[in-house]
């Protein structure tokens, strides 16, 4: 083939064509078809062949920046398999669609880091491996252009990183091994260790499914990278085949802040090459590891990190070389770190209850939703407002075929929950999408105390428990009064009902549901729950069934809470009102569930924090200190903007206002999480303090207590069972073993006023 100079003067002795570009070569008719060269106005050349008209076939590209392509060419696209040259040296061989990186190829940056897998529409996306210039490496999964899913971070120094991965940042449970021997087993929240975790010490024993992944990154890979560009395709897929097989620890990853690898997010330059930004690959510190020193003989210890600051540390138990032991701790791990549910898949036994629940929901909503919207009626209370529906496997004049079991479907006062649905501003096909759609539901591994199952949306926006044919009977009374409440009070932190239902299977199995919205479908990690009644009788945990998925009762809870006064008043306002509703129904037994999320303590923070909270525009002049009279700086508050704020997923009512900011409605900003909507009982920032170790024992110092910044999510629920004849012989019978006020059962009035004084000292006014 020519050089650019000979092909310069071949096309200056060619035809010049009506808009100023030269084409010399073959052609079909009036069109260029065969062997050409083509070169426009701008200076691109183009020699090669063509189909009717279009660069179709082999061809040479070459920009004046310097930039060339070779390779396929399909349409006038570059399509097919090539090697693109950027001007500032990068260098991509593999697939291309429609003039972007598609399928399998290997990226050689200008900065000589690498990347060799799979590619989307221009970004790395799907299995591939990246090799930093430093040494450093990530094998996994990618998605736009960021680590993301399952993938190992492998360090120069032999810090090796194994875990889930969201937008580029370890988010997820996984396991970090350190080259010194050590190895810590928990969860990461956007980068940073977040939640409870083992750290095993160099020596001690540790689970041998943990070898598996270092194993894979250790060989496979390397041979996989070595074998040759024409032998990348068959190497990564042989790769991504044995780690499916190999990686048995998927079970200890539940859900997805910053490693200290830093990452390599990817962005576009002029010539439209893709380059990684400038990264430290520094590898793990390892100043966390403890070392063994020949007199500490605890080899396992187990930890508490909060934002990446280790909080709590406490050893695990003694590696005697005792199998039995490490076995029984190996095992009570991996049962504690799977998290509390389990995606329902076909053989579970809840599959085709499920499928059901599905079909019934997709059915009634769909009818229900083309009625135009209306005030409900008297007559759309009670049992007998419902729609039943039977739905035979082979379907019929109504209903779809399906391939679950036959059954009956009823639908209870379709048109109040459609309407209570439309007052917390849920669209009916994302309600559909979210409990119907191809995903299937999660069920909870620890059912209730009362017996009931609950199950979780794939999105985690919607609750759906299991119902006692009482509790039916009681919601479906206390509806019209419950619907009046709710629609009267926006801010009531009364749990959110969005539809009752039965299935009756084959036999006159009854299986009743109640979908609620769950009041913890947030971003942030609940690193703590607590369900409190008020009463003290058995409202405690024993210690060995606590891990990080427990929810903790009264006795338990060894904080108090400091709130913006505005905030306290009008969550206590409200909490009354609800307390009083509930008393009015003769409600007892409920509770108050409340979620706290941790912010690291603020004198250990490290320095990155200002920065990263400016991110999505908020400027310096918006951000208000959210600051108490002590010395401590906590919240960022920021001047509410519509529109740029995290919400609940089912938030009605007004904004709480802060003192601090001029009594105005603020967002909660948290440094490189985002920006969250302050509502009663929804992203409530507040201050705990530590006044008690535990249950039974007191501060040793208090005068130096500890502080935490927190998010707060609370809200009422169980609000469904009456003080109804047993109720009463259960207080009698415990009032002559146990002191009156202590036990749960008493009456509703006793109940609500015992519930709101409890509150009151969890929550303390401050003066």
């Amino acid at each position: 083939m020519a050089t650019g100079e000979t092909s310069m003067e071949t096309i200056q002795r060619g035809s010049t064509l009506p808009n100023g570009d030269i084409y010399v070569g073959n052609f079909a008719g009036l069109v260029p078809h065969g062997f050409g060269k083509y070169m426009w106005t701008d200076g691109t050349l183009y020699y090669g062949e063509w189909d009717t008209r279009k660069m179709t076939g082999r061809g040479v590209i070459q920009w004046p920046s310097g930039a060339s392509y070779e390779g396929d060419l399909c349409g006038g696209f570059i399509d097919g398999s090539g090697t693109f040259k950027g001007v500032d040296g990068s260098l991509y061989n593999g697939s291309w669609r429609m003039n972007k990186k598609h399928g399998m190829g290997t990226m050689v940056y200008a900065n000589s880091d690498t990347y060799e897998g799979l590619w989307n529409e221009g970004l790395p996306e799907g299995f591939g491996k990246y090799t930093w210039a430093d040494g450093n490496t990530y094998i996994g999964n990618w998605k736009s252009g960021k680590m993301n899913s399952r993938g190992v971070m492998k360090w120069a120094n032999g810090d090796t990183l194994d875990c889930n991965w969201l937008n580029g940042l370890a988010h997820g449970k996984g396991f970090c091994k350190y080259a010194s021997g050590a190895c810590y087993i928990g969860t990461w929240d956007r980068g940073l260790k977040d939640g409870h975790g083992m750290f095993y010490q160099p020596g001690s024993k540790m689970p041998c499914n943990l070898e598996v992944s270092e194993c894979v990154t250790d060989h496979d890979v390397s041979s996989a990278s070595s074998s040759g560009n024409e032998n990348i395709n068959n190497g990564l897929l042989f790769l991504l085949h044995k780690l499916c097989n190999t990686w048995r620890i998927q079970s200890l990853f539940h859900r997805p802040r910053r490693i200290s690898n830093g990452t390599a997010p990817v962005f576009d330059d002029n010539s439209g090459n893709h380059l990684p930004e400038e990264s430290s690959t520094e590898p793990l510190r390892t100043d966390e590891c403890l070392q063994d020193n020949g007199v500490d003989k605890v080899l396992v210890y187990e930890r508490e990190y909060v934002q990446g600051v280790l909080i709590s540390e406490k050893p695990k138990g003694h590696d005697s070389g005792m199998p039995d032991s490490s076995t029984t701790q190996e095992l009570t791990w991996q049962k504690q770190a799977g998290g509390p549910m389990e995606t329902i898949f076909k053989g579970h036994r809840s599959y085709y209850l499920m499928l059901n629940l599905q079909l019934g929901i997709r059915y009634t909503v769909g009818k229900i939703t083309p009625v135009p919207l209306r005030e409900v009626r008297s007559n759309d209370f009670g049992p007998r407002a419902r729609i039943r529906m039977y739905f035979p496997c082979e379907g019929s004049q109504y209903t779809p075929p399906h391939c679950s079991v036959n059954f009956f479907w009823k639908d209870y006062c379709p048109m109040v929950f459609r309407n209570l649905r439309e007052m917390f501003h849920i669209d009916a096909a994302d309600y559909m999408m979210s409990i119907c759609g191809d995903d299937s539901l999660k069920e909870l591994s620890s059912p209730g105390k009362s017996g009931s199952i609950f199950y979780l949306s794939q999105d985690e926006r919607f609750v759906i428990k299991t119902l006692r044919k009482a509790e039916l009977k009681i919601l479906l009374k206390m509806l019209p009064k419950y619907y009046t409440h709710v629609r009267a009070y926006d801010n009531t932190l009364i749990t959110k009902f969005f539809g009752v239902h039965r299935i009756t299977l084959k036999g006159g199995r009854k299986v009743r549901f109640v979908v609620m919205g769950n009041m913890f479908c947030t971003e942030l990690r609940i690193h703590r729950k607590y369900d409190l009644k008020g009463s003290t009788q058995g409202r405690s945990t024993k210690r060995q069934n606590i891990n990080e998925n427990t929810t903790l009762k009264d006795l338990d809870l060894s904080y108090v809470f400091h709130v913006d006064k505005p905030w306290r008043d009008a969550l206590f306002r409200q909490i009354k009102l609800d307390c009083m509703f509930l008393e009015s129904q003769s409600i007892i037994d409920y509770s108050m569930l409340l979620g706290i999320h941790f912010r690291a303590p603020h004198h250990l923070k490290t320095s990155s924090s200002l920065q990263n909270s400016l991110e999505g525009g908020i400027s310096d002049s918006d951000l208000v200190q959210y600051e108490e009279k002590s010395s401590w700086k906590g919240f960022l508050l920021a001047a509410h903007e519509p529109g740029t704020t995290v919400g609940g997923s089912h938030i009605r009512g007004s904004m709480v206002r802060a003192s601090e900011a001029g009594y105005e409605e603020v967002d909660l900003v948290l440094p490189g999480t985002g920006r969250f909507r302050v509502q009663l009982g929804v992203n409530m920032p507040a201050r705990a303090l530590k006044v008690r170790e535990d249950m039974n024992t007191e501060l040793e110092n208090p005068d130096s207590i500890e502080e935490y910044d927190v998010v707060l999510y609370l809200g009422i629920i169980d609000i469904l069972q009456e003080y109804n004849v047993s109720k009463r012989v259960e207080h009698a019978v415990k009032s002559l073993k146990f002191d009156p006020l202590s036990i749960s059962a008493v009456d509703p009035n006793s109940y609500s006023k015992r519930f709101v004084k409890f509150l009151e000292s969890v929550f303390p006014e401050q003066y």
